[in-house]
């Protein structure tokens, strides 16, 4: 049976544009009582909000058409240029709450960190589907896919940004370890970040915070008052949600009692106006896109659709975990957005970029899945001429 060629995956392409829509609505309700305050309207973070979602849905369309293989020879001038931009940020970037992590251009705002992500992505697909093979070796193959790595992480390290630059970290070491890496490479490679990231913890004060608050020890009584009053105020949220929730827009959190109720802490907002049911649809939806994204993976034509498809799907599926079990108070509180939900500008562009990639990956597989329900099976056929099936 031929190929069934332009069929993009529509359970992610519906899942997403679900995520899309539903966020309209979250960080409306989320950012109003801010947005009154600060500007004078209710909707004035959201009318934002929708603008960034309709420039995502523009470049992910754009990107469905475009055929991914027309990345290869890019991936390492991108990159490039996304380091650059690093180093732009740290010495140009104006810095907020102590961190340089913007930069504007034309009244724009821009995360190079976010550029650099998916950069790093794509160019580690690429040198893994074409030197596989020189994986095993440390000299030629795990060591110039682990400077890359190191480089972009040690950028975004010194903003400082230790969330994002934690997650790149975990995502390029996904992306190797998947690609055929050595186990013993792998874990000598996380034997020597632990000291150089406990060094990095104990070198700011309002790091050391977080992590002594998160394991309840300090002797200072603001530990416990200020580095965790974002984590109590989220946890609230969702207790005031119970199964059910309070109802669309009824959120008490978001009335200046939980900060970035908005942005960072979105699910706490999720949890206590559409309770625990409304909690589990949403993490259900990421683990749709989960499970279709490693079919993608599965069915690639090549390589480098494969090790693409499960690069940006881990992208997604963590960022969304990580911002699970930070507002859940299951991990230390980092600044991780949740993808398609929280609010933002940069994320929702370059995911919704990513997410068009991957459904041009999931219109060149060789075979759609239905298909392979029939090409796959044992054939039954019988011989008229000797009765037998076989």
């Amino acid at each position: 049976m031929a190929s069934e060629k332009n069929h993009i995956d529509r359970i992610t392409l519906f899942v997403v544009l679900i995520l899309m829509v539903a966020s309209t609505v979250v960080v409306y309700s989320a950012s109003s009582t801010w947005a009154m305050q600060k500007m004078q309207s209710s909707s004035g973070l959201v009318n934002k909000h929708i603008t960034k979602i309709l420039v995502g849905l523009v470049v992910m369309f754009f990107a469905i058409n475009m055929d991914y293989k027309r990345y290869k020879p890019l991936t390492k001038w991108v990159l490039i240029g996304s380091i650059l931009l690093l180093f732009a940020t740290r010495a140009l970037g104006g810095e907020v709450k102590g961190a340089a992590r913007w930069l504007s251009v034309g009244g724009f705002s821009l995360q190079p960190s976010e550029i650099a992500k998916f950069a790093l992505l794509f160019h580690l697909a690429y040198l893994l589907s074409n030197k596989r093979e020189k994986l095993a070796d440390v000299k030629t193959g795990f060591m110039p896919l682990m400077i890359w790595i190191g480089l972009v992480v040690l950028l975004v390290m010194i903003q400082p940004n230790f969330s994002t630059g934690s997650m790149i970290f975990a995502l390029g070491m996904i992306l190797v370890f998947v690609g055929g890496a050595r186990i013993k490479h792998v874990l000598f490679s996380l034997m020597g970040l632990i000291p150089a990231l406990l060094i990095y913890m104990v070198s700011a004060p309002y790091r050391m915070k977080r992590i002594l608050s998160y394991v309840g020890f300090g002797s200072d009584e603001t530990v416990t008052t200020t580095a965790n009053y974002q984590l109590l105020q989220g946890i609230i949220g969702f207790g005031n949600g119970g199964i059910f929730g309070v109802g669309m827009g009824q959120s008490k959190q978001r009335d200046l009692f939980l900060p970035e109720s908005y942005g960072d802490f979105i699910f706490s907002i999720v949890g206590e106006e559409y309770g625990l049911i409304g909690t589990i649809i949403f993490i259900g939806l990421f683990l749709t896109i989960l499970l279709r994204g490693l079919k993608i993976a599965k069915y690639a034509p090549d390589d480098f659709g494969k090790y693409l498809a499960i690069g940006i799907t881990s992208t997604i599926v963590l960022y969304a975990i990580a911002n699970a079990l930070v507002t859940l108070g299951l991990m230390p509180t980092t600044g991780v957005p949740m993808p398609f939900v929280s609010y933002g500008g940069t994320a929702i562009i370059f995911s919704s970029f990513a997410v068009g990639v991957l459904l041009n990956i999931s219109s060149q597989t060789d075979l759609h899945p239905r298909e392979r329900l029939f090409v796959e099976q044992p054939s039954m056929k019988i011989e008229p001429a000797v009765g037998k099936i076989y």
